[in-house]
């Protein structure tokens, strides 16, 4: 049986899934309302100077049918009293000392970092987390997203909560930025016990057409918020496991970007992550889809023999390369299944207008495309953009024999040299003579 209880840096927790820095840690009530459903942690909302938030705060990227596709936001830290967040840290850890409560943390001061690292300790937090990854307004002061985006000056910071520091330090990373192993690197020589990532990516959702003013609109003009949610997970992953797969990089990570399943659990920790953060999802959902999440990952685990997490984490990392190491001659070519295929020809279209042409449309008015296999260059286009399940798929043509990298080619001195080269990959490959668009059914 699958054990899903974690030690992350020397925090303890139940199970992996946290909640992230936001909105839903907010105050000890919200907190206590997770704990009580069965999330293992929660970081609380940023704890800084008090700050004055806007009203409108919130915009989103709704895709077709599906609602907040994309979140943005322009909130910024904690609005409360210090006094009032330490209060009922305290009060959190008393009814639930088993679960793990971390302080995140934006000054600007080596005095004031030392000062609030004392309070929150105090306060009994099991953790901390250094906010260097907002995107908006307090980036504008010199904090947050400033700092991350900046790996001497995020050295400098996390040396000094090290001076004072008694209970494991996580620095929180910004995607803003052309290469996250720079900064994680830095989390590094500064002494960090833990790095989080990603935070939210500088943005704008979009125009109101009327008004034209960004959204969310405060009275009439707008301004770039943090990016989050479903869209940007994608992005997490991968840099999640730019930094696990630094080869200097040896502290535990914890995944942030795009988790509202657990299968997106699973992703981040296949790809080195040993914690989950999550936000987006429970301000669209709520706290209770801990209930899919929970058991959703230990089946998972169950089936694939994982004992742990610990075990699990990176576990897919040995399958990540770099392009010139992917095999050449696998090769795969598309299959249409004429019983579940409802004859909408998308794959056609998408192949015809946006591929290889390698699908064909029946003269005798039969709506079933057929693929073309010479032309099949097993893109998987005509899969994806297929609104039914397991009605194309692409079937393996190779022997399963050969494993030839360009890294291979490159060392033998066989790829292309020149302009025409024969030994490119089109060369020969069939494509339409261009009046032939001017023909073609339309």
């Amino acid at each position: 049986m699958a054990d899903l209880s974690i030690n992350f840096a020397g925090i303890k927790s139940p199970n992996p899934f946290w909640l992230a820095s936001a909105p839903p840690t907010n105050c000890g009530y919200q907190v206590m309302r997770a704990f009580d459903q069965g999330w293992g942690g929660a970081v609380w909302k940023t704890l800084g100077v008090p700050i004055v938030n806007v009203s409108s705060r919130y915009g989103s990227v709704d895709y077709r049918d599906s609602r907040m596709a994309g979140f943005n936001n322009i909130e910024l830290i904690s609005d409360r009293p210090l006094s009032d967040n330490l209060k009922e840290i305290e009060e959190v850890k008393k009814y639930f000392p088993d679960n793990a409560v971390i302080a995140s943390l934006m000054v600007e001061t080596k005095e004031e970092w030392h000062q609030i690292i004392k309070d929150v300790e105090n306060a009994g937090s099991d953790g901390i987390e250094l906010n260097f990854g907002c995107p908006h307004g307090m980036c504008e002061r010199g904090m947050g997203s400033a700092v991350g985006q900046e790996p001497k000056v995020l050295q400098t910071i996390v040396e000094w909560v090290m001076e004072v520091a008694s209970i494991p330090v996580i620095v929180k990373l910004t995607p803003n930025i052309t290469d996250v192993t720079d900064p994680a690197m830095a989390a590094v020589r500064g002494g960090a016990d833990a790095i989080s990532l990603i935070n939210t990516i500088q943005s704008i959702v979009g125009v109101d057409l009327n008004t034209l003013a960004p959204f969310p609109s405060v009275d009439g003009k707008g301004s770039n918020g943090g990016y989050c949610g479903p869209a940007v997970k994608p992005i997490a992953l991968n840099m999640v496991k730019n930094c696990a797969q630094h080869p200097e990089m040896n502290l535990p990570i914890s995944g942030i970007g795009g988790v509202e399943n657990w299968k997106d659990a699973a992703e981040h920790i296949l790809l080195g992550a040993s914690s989950v953060q999550v936000c987006t999802a429970v301000m669209h959902y709520g706290f209770g889809i801990i209930r899919e999440l929970l058991p959703g990952l230990e089946n998972y685990m169950n089936e694939k023999g994982f004992n742990s997490i610990e075990e699990m984490s990176g576990a897919a990392l040995p399958n990540v390369v770099e392009w010139k190491d992917l095999n050449l001659k696998y090769k795969v070519v598309a299959s249409i299944d004429e019983v579940k295929c409802i004859g909408c020809q998308l794959c056609y279209i998408a192949c015809e207008d946006g591929a290889h042409q390698a699908i064909s449309i029946s003269a005798n008015g039969d709506r079933v495309p057929q693929i073309i296999d010479d032309n099949c260059v097993g893109c998987n286009l005509c899969s994806l953009v297929c609104p039914v399940e397991d009605c194309i798929t692409m079937e393996r043509r190779d022997d399963g024999k050969l494993d030839v990298s360009w890294d291979d080619l490159t060392q033998k001195g066989e790829i292309p040299t020149t302009f025409d080269d024969d030994r490119a990959g089109g060369k020969g490959h069939f494509v339409p003579k261009p009046e032939e668009a001017l023909k073609r059914k339309k």
